[in-house]
């Protein structure tokens, strides 16, 4: 049965971008022995995406007009008018997502639904009891501000540690299972 997971790269100051959304110092890390590795594996199990509008946004001006995801569906939420890239599978929605949450699982099949961002978005998820799993790899940078990994309101139910590894001597993943959301 697919799940929603929150697959993504943090500072260990908790950004997962600048606040003008560089994220240099993460790409920095692309060459790092495992970290690419670690992304494959895990975009293996992967079979509709969401996003939001400032993920989007930065995908098509960084990805020069490559569609990265061409074989996997994909809802962006957004407030704002766009066209989706050619050889794409995108979907631009708004509302609330738990409204769209039964066709992201219907298209994932056998996958997961990955939620790729922003923190915004995943906080949606979170707050609606939709958020499985958060899958983080720390970067060893600090950027004093920026984007948050997950903006929610705290404190959370301690989250289940389901596994950790060191990618290249450099970053760490944590693998983590949110508890169920209770009434």
């Amino acid at each position: 049965m697919p799940i929603f997971q929150y697959y993504v790269a943090s500072t260990i100051d908790g950004y997962i971008a600048s606040p003008d959304d560089d994220l240099g110092w993460l790409l920095q890390f692309d060459q790092v022995e495992g970290v690419s590795g670690s992304y494959e594996s895990f975009f293996d199990g992967v079979g509709s995406l969401a996003m939001g509008g400032d993920t989007y946004r930065w995908l098509i001006k960084h990805e020069d007009g490559k569609w990265p995801y061409p074989d996997v569906p994909c809802w962006v939420f957004t407030h704002h008018e766009y066209a989706a890239p050619a050889g794409s599978d995108v979907t631009f929605v708004r509302g609330d997502v738990s409204e769209f949450a039964p066709d992201l699982l219907a298209a994932a099949g056998d996958r997961n639904v990955w939620l790729v961002g922003g923190g915004d978005l995943v906080a949606q998820f979170a707050d609606a009891g939709l958020l499985n799993e958060i899958i983080v790899t720390i970067i060893p940078v600090v950027l004093g501000a920026g984007k948050r990994l997950l903006p929610l309101e705290g404190p959370t139910p301690p989250l289940e540690l389901v596994s950790s590894r060191v990618l290249g001597g450099a970053a760490v993943e944590m693998h983590y299972r949110m508890p169920e959301k209770r009434p």
